[in-house]
C-alpha cells in the first residue's frame, strides 16, 4: 500500500514561506543596522561639523 501524500505540499509551502520571511527579515536588519544607521550617523556628524564651523566663523566675523 502507498501512503497518502496529502499535507506534504502544504508543509513544504509553509516551510518555504517561513524560511523566506526569516531570511528577509534577517537581511533587512543586517542592511539597516550594518549599513544604513552607520551611514546616517556619519553623514549627520559631517554636517554637524560643517554647521559648527559656519557658526564659529559667523560669530568671529561679527566682533
Amino acid at each position: 500500500m502507498v501512503k497518502p501524500i496529502t499535507g506534504m505540499l502544504r508543509r513544504a509551502v509553509v516551510l518555504d514561506i517561513t524560511v523566506a520571511l526569516g531570511l528577509g527579515v534577517t537581511a533587512g536588519y543586517a542592511f539597516w543596522y550594518g549599513y544604513h544607521v552607520p551611514a546616517v550617523r556619519h553623514r549627520d556628524t559631517f554636517y554637524q561639523k560643517i554647521e559648527d564651523e559656519r557658526a564659529r566663523n559667523l560669530g568671529q566675523s561679527s566682533r
